[in-house]
């Protein structure tokens, strides 16, 4: 029996190849920020210079997510998978060799552009998994989102102080590798196609609707949220949003079906992961930096950047737990109840950061409250948007909610970042305990809005298009019966 064939008929296998895969993508977005000072000073270049390498990886993410998944549906998604890993791969060895700012730039857009990972592989789990076990595959993968992240920070911090940062890219391109391999052998072809062609036009309005306001937030920190520019990308950036969603609608093979993502449960659920990505990066941005403060402000705990990140193993682990139950309960009962559970329990642990943050044992419970809470929110979000839309669909529809969770985390770090920069101690310039509390309060209404958001979502939503395909039903109306059951 050839290995995809047996893979097929052990779905444990699948779910494993495509957690290595997606794992390397996710530490990439968090295993250079301990690695930032040791860029700038090796290549010599200023802060507002380095903070491109997550600039440009982030927009390219967000740009290339929703292609990626469409090409998925049309193509083939395990083969747009192994192609995509490569890209990452090349990505990786360029920023490993690097030997300017402008070359690591680059290399960081390739890496980023992998992110249409996730789509792909949540439509390999929906195609391939029995139905009893897709809501639980897809759980575990989108929480791999949250633990490489936060696996990324301990990595990070171990390579910086024991290695070099460029360990950090020779590692993902050593997990990519293996992961390329694994796929190829044991991940079957999904055989559920989406014949037709990408709409290139609605990925270049796309792609600058996004990048305009992801670089004027990210760049509003060091320009001022005031500057022109930094309002102009952001404006700019909207109207050509919404020119794009005129367009698409006029569109009869759109990059996104606009019509399905103005139904109440794709609309909600999508509005909610934005703030759910908000909460969970202003902390994983805060807590590092608390700990790596001075004792000397009266707040820090004044470790190295190895041991912040290992104040962040139990945010991780919870996630690990908590996003598989999440799936089981989901597959049962809906994801509506573990998304507000989730999003609820994050809040709550930002305001228990807000209120309580200068010992290493708080930082612990809180973050372990935290990830119980992140795990459950990121299983849950995609399984509602795969409840509501038609099986062609599931590439795009779960592109765009990844991209918006790129978005409220772009938007959620630079946020923490600002506020901390905006409130520092005028005897040694760093920043004051007042500001960390501020930004995680701000980090905890977030999270809040995004309970009280899903609290709106249907219940069990499901357009069951593959059903309803034999009795003449559009996408549009099998979309819509979903979004009314």
């Amino acid at each position: 029996m050839p290995p995809a064939d047996a893979a097929r008929r052990n779905p444990g296998t699948t779910l494993a190849v495509l957690a290595l895969g997606v794992l390397a993508y996710a530490l990439s977005q968090t295993m250079i920020a301990p690695a930032m000072p040791d860029i700038q000073h090796s290549l010599g270049i200023t802060t507002s210079a380095v903070a491109w390498t997550l600039t440009a990886y982030l927009v390219a993410a967000s740009v290339m997510t929703a292609v990626i998944g469409r090409l998925g549906d049309m193509l083939g998604k395990k083969r747009v998978l192994v192609v995509t890993l490569i890209a990452f791969g090349v990505g990786s060895a360029i920023c490993a060799l690097a030997p300017s700012i402008g070359v690591l730039i680059v290399g960081r857009v390739v890496q980023g552009a992998a992110g249409g990972l996730f789509p792909l592989a949540f439509g390999i789990v929906r195609d391939e998994f029995p139905r009893e076990r897709v809501a639980g595959g897809i759980g575990l993968i989108s929480s791999i989102m949250g633990v490489g992240a936060g696996f990324g920070l301990v990595i990070g911090g171990l390579l910086v102080d024991h290695a070099s940062w460029h360990w950090i890219f020779w590692l993902g391109l050593a997990i990519t590798v293996v992961a390329v391999i694994a796929t190829e052998l044991l991940v079957p072809e999904s055989p559920v196609r989406a014949p037709g062609k990408i709409d290139w036009g609605g990925a270049g309005l796309l792609g600058l609707g996004l990048a305009a306001p992801l670089i004027g937030v990210s760049q509003g920190g060091s320009w001022g949220w005031g500057d022109p520019r930094t309002l102009g990308l952001i404006f700019a950036g909207l109207a050509i949003l919404v020119a794009f969603g005129a367009y698409e609608l006029r569109q009869r093979e759109p990059l996104v079906n606009i019509r399905t993502f103005t139904l109440k449960p794709v609309l909600l659920t999508n509005v909610a992961t934005i703030f759910v990505g908000f909460a969970m990066f202003a902390g994983f941005v805060l807590v590092p930096q608390l700990a790596q403060a001075p004792e000397s402000t009266g707040f820090g705990l004044g470790t190295n950047a190895t041991v912040a990140g290992l104040l962040m193993l139990p945010s991780t682990l919870m996630m690990l737990i908590s996003a598989p139950v999440s799936g089981r309960i989901g597959a049962r009962r809906g994801s509506k109840g573990p998304l507000v559970v989730g999003a609820l329990l994050s809040s709550a642990a930002l305001f228990l950061y807000a209120a309580a943050h200068g010992s290493a044992p708080l930082l612990l419970v809180w973050g372990a409250i935290q990830g119980a809470g992140i795990g459950a929110a990121f299983a849950a979000m995609p399984n509602l948007i795969i409840e509501a839309v038609p099986q062609h669909q599931t590439g795009e529809a779960t592109a765009v909610n990844t991209l918006l969770r790129n978005v409220g985390a772009s938007i959620g770090s630079q946020i923490a970042g600002t506020i901390l920069a905006s409130h520092v101690l005028t005897s040694t310039g760093m920043s004051s305990d007042s500001g960390f509390t501020l930004a995680f309060l701000i980090a905890g209404v977030a999270g809040l809005v995004a309970g009280g958001i899903a609290v709106l979502i249907p219940r069990r939503a499901r357009a069951a298009a593959a059903e309803r395909a034999g009795a003449g039903v559009t996408s549009e109306q099998a979309a819509l019966a979903g979004a009314e059951a």
